[in-house]
């Protein structure tokens, strides 16, 4: 018996309806109906009335929701309690991060939490922004650290999972010391060679962004790749130009291998935010959240 076939059964008593059911349970219809068809040939009696619309449940069917109910809970509760227990006994906190953070900020935040809290076992696991999102919301990680910005909200919901700002960063669009700035943002005859963001990554939807605010400039995209590491080392060679995070080209601004262009209504704020579960994390990793809400809230001016 599959648990899905219970979880199927509870959705279609809720909707008494086959076709919203299905939908509900991302199925097609013919395959829903087939599950619950197996439920009741496993259970070896019929739970639903199909000769009346909207559906309804026989004697068994309802007999049996207070069953499916009680043993879809119970076993919810019993992996809940599975996780916890071994949340305690792991050694190592889990972080989830984008690339640019894990290479740029996470070594150094780390560093004053750990000047506080002692020396930490961590785990840390550097992805795009739906698989550090998946990692958090799958239990696959403690923390997920992440650039934010109020114009490409992150799919997470804030009460399910809270977070506190821990640092922040600026997206400048740059390019070598000598390439000529002049055609900035360049023109239909001698369009801006431009490197860009991976579709559908967080930095690529940031940058669309900018260029939303900016609607008169003429790019030519020279070059894709997800990380900022990699824009880099090709804008440092001369290819053209990108938007990167002041984190990891600050030496390079400083010493002026490469310079930004526009000005400020090129160039974007972001924050760098700590999420969590709302669920009761293992005391190592409550102690790293607790430190880090008391760091923010003193760096806002509270308490």
């Amino acid at each position: 018996m599959d648990l899905k076939w219970l979880e199927d059964f509870i959705s279609l008593a809720n909707t008494g309806s086959f076709s919203r059911s299905a939908a509900e349970r991302n199925v097609t219809q013919p395959a829903f109906s087939r599950r619950i068809r197996a439920l009741e040939v496993w259970l070896g009696t019929e739970l639903i009335d199909r000769s009346t619309y909207p559906t309804t449940m026989t004697a068994a069917g309802r007999a049996f929701r207070t069953t499916a109910e009680e043993v879809l809970t119970l076993l919810g509760q019993q992996r809940d309690e599975f996780q916890l227990e071994r949340a305690r006994t792991r050694p190592a906190l889990r972080f989830a991060a984008l690339s640019t953070i894990t290479l740029t900020f996470f070594p150094r935040w780390l560093r004053d939490i750990e000047s506080y809290l002692g020396t930490l076992t961590t785990r840390l696991f550097s992805g795009d922004m739906h698989d550090c999102v998946e990692a958090l919301s799958e239990g696959h990680c403690d923390f997920l650290l992440s650039f934010s910005h109020q114009a490409v909200p992150i799919m997470l919901d804030p009460t399910q999972f809270p977070s506190v700002l821990v640092g922040q960063d600026r997206l400048l669009p740059v390019v070598a010391q000598a390439t000529d700035r002049s055609g900035f943002p360049g023109t239909k005859e001698d369009p801006v060679r431009y490197m860009a963001y991976s579709a559908n990554t967080y930095l690529c939807r940031i940058v669309e962004h900018i260029l939303k605010r900016n609607p008169d400039h003429q790019f030519e995209t020279c070059y894709e790749n997800s990380m900022a590491e990699a824009l880099k080392a090709m804008v440092l060679e001369g290819h053209g130009l990108a938007w990167l995070p002041v984190s990891s080209i600050a030496q390079e601004l400083e010493r002026k291998k490469l310079v930004p262009v526009g000005g400020p209504a090129w160039e974007l704020s972001l924050d760098i935010r700590l999420y969590r579960s709302a669920n009761r994390l293992p005391p190592a990793a409550a102690a790293v959240w607790e430190h880090a809400v008391l760091t923010s809230r003193q760096s806002a001016g509270i308490g």
